[in-house]
């Protein structure tokens, strides 16, 4: 179908289209993952993220595209998981960006938008890689600002064709993906995303958000959350007031005595909050002082919590309790596997995030777990390098003062806050746990989920891998000899230390003997070992 312009309720449905066209497709995304390990994850990533946008504008009642476009990319950059997502969320947001104030635009209008959105996901990346979904972004601004037609659909369908040849040529730019023989997994995402877009306008699809059919993170929290038998706070009460988006602190200062896990975002003419308290009509009886109230929702964990008890499912920990008075330092610290969480606890990271590899917290996980803390300066372990932009993206939201130390390894993430002084100023704990990074060589084991090869080594579905700093550095076909060979690998004259942390596929007397041996065979280095309980990587292992 022909459209010279397109207006808020063409574009909702372009977006909704994509967000279902992704979410369908998130596995096969996840299957293009360079590295044959079972975390591929950029699918799930993208597919969140874009959920989480379009769950924002799921009621709008407005045609005006650039009201709907803001709110948008509102969603995606509170939602936003992993660096796809949040690479995902910049081009969101430079595309609203590009159609703010409108109405309705036509297809230079529109095409202007999308360059706008590659302006916006280059500026978020530090050092950007071609190859990537920042190359197909990229082509589709070019595709689109250098065509001609003023049919929109017959725009987006040459955007679509142009984007499609570049992803094929993705393999060229990086070896690592000609190697493994797949294209870009996030440029994939993103070439779904504009067929999506495409195909409801040539269709004329009104589109409707799809029934989720996985279970997806935030849900998983919510469910984490409800854990403690003795809820404090019963009801989870959210909603959004229209009014001055700076007076955000005030409002959050008026309502901080009535509950906890408190967030209150202000932006320009909204305030959003979610708050658990007992008196939800207290809150809002504060609230409307600052506006009229829009998307009040208002649920009964308690209630929650029993139909959980109720279905027999079983949520884990993740939250330690909060100090009652501020404190100089607080640690917030992504982890996998209940053994690991606990180790972090004992540390002292007042808040553990339950994710990391196929689980990637959101921009708003972050945010919540900031406001949980109650301290001058918070510190974010993300211990997972795909979890480093949601993170940065996160601490630059808070009014408070939160430093990312970029940790990319359980490993370097235990390292980091052994190095903390209590007693120090900030910065220099910051600059300590930085240089500490190096002093560690982090490795796991874990297995092949496909054919592929690497580096000119060949590796079959099912092989044992041991990988070294994220490389790939052994492939066999037994656990053991394969760890053996990965710490081998690792450990040199000046090495002191081997800690091993073994998952839940690891059986408690088969680790008890393999730390045996390894005391055997190093007889000058101090060897230890814990149960991390981590899925996926049976061994994780560092070397100090």
């Amino acid at each position: 179908m022909k459209y010279t312009k397109i207006n808020g309720q063409q574009f909702y449905n372009m977006v909704v289209n994509a967000s279902n066209k992704l979410e369908e497709q998130s596995e096969y995304v996840n299957s293009l993952n360079v590295f044959p390990v079972p975390d591929g994850d950029t699918g799930t990533n993208m597919s969140m993220t874009f959920k989480a946008a379009v769950k924002e504008i799921e009621n709008i009642n407005s045609t005006n595209i650039g009201e709907v476009s803001k709110k948008l990319a509102k969603g995606a950059l509170m939602g936003a998981r992993g660096n796809s997502g949040v690479i995902l969320s910049q081009i969101l947001r430079g595309i609203s960006r590009g159609l703010e104030g409108k109405e309705e635009v036509t297809s230079k209008e529109i095409s202007l938008a999308i360059q706008e959105g590659a302006k916006s996901a280059y500026k978020a990346v530090m050092k950007p890689t071609e190859g990537t979904i920042l190359t197909i972004i990229r082509t589709a601004g070019e595709a689109a600002v250098s065509n001609t037609n003023v049919d929109i659909t017959a725009l987006m369908k040459d955007v679509c064709k142009e984007s499609e040849d570049m992803l094929n040529k993705t393999p060229d730019m990086l070896p690592a993906l000609k190697q493994a023989k797949v294209v870009d997994s996030g440029g994939m995402g993103l070439l779904i995303i504009l067929k999506g877009m495409y195909q409801a306008i040539d269709e004329n699809i009104e589109a409707k958000i799809g029934n989720v059919t996985k279970v997806q993170a935030g849900e998983v929290k919510r469910a984490q959350e409800l854990v403690d038998q003795d809820i404090k706070f019963g009801y989870c009460t959210e909603f959004i007031v229209l009014g001055d988006g700076s007076k955000a602190k005030q409002l959050q200062d008026k309502i901080t005595s009535l509950g906890d896990s408190m967030i209150v975002v202000g932006d320009e003419d909204v305030i959003k909050v979610h708050i658990h308290s007992n008196d939800p009509g207290a809150v809002l009886s504060h609230a409307v002082q600052f506006g009229e109230l829009s998307k009040i929702k208002i649920d009964n964990m308690r209630e929650e919590h029993r139909a959980l008890l109720t279905e027999g499912y079983q949520p884990t920990e993740i939250a330690v309790e909060e100090e009652a008075e501020k404190k100089k330092y607080g640690f917030i610290s992504v982890a996998m596997g209940s053994g690991i969480s606990d180790i972090f606890k004992d540390l002292g990271v007042d808040y553990i995030i339950e994710g990391g590899q196929t689980m990637n917290p959101s921009t708003q996980d972050m945010i919540e777990a900031i406001e949980k803390i109650n301290a001058e300066h918070i510190f974010i372990l993300p211990n997972n390098k795909n979890i480093q932009m949601a993170a940065t993206q996160a601490a630059e939201i808070s009014e408070k003062d939160v430093r990312v130390i970029p940790t990319k390894t359980i490993p370097q993430g235990i390292t980091a806050i052994t190095m903390f002084n209590p007693d120090g100023e900030v910065e220099s704990n910051v600059d300590s746990m930085n240089d500490s990074l190096s002093a560690v060589k982090s490795a796991s084991v874990t297995y092949a989920v496909r054919d592929t090869e690497m580096d000119g080594i060949e590796i079959k579905e099912g092989n044992i891998l041991g990988l070294v700093e994220g490389k790939i550095n052994e492939v066999g076909d037994e656990v053991s000899s394969v760890t053996k060979s990965v710490i081998d690998n690792i450990v040199d004259e000046d090495s002191e230390l081997i800690t091993v942390f073994y998952g839940e596929d690891v059986k408690d007397e088969d680790a008890e003997k393999f730390a045996a041996e390894l005391e055997a065979k190093y007889e000058d280095l101090d060897v230890q070992c814990y149960k991390g309980s981590q899925p996926l990587y049976y061994y994780i292992i560092s070397v100090e």
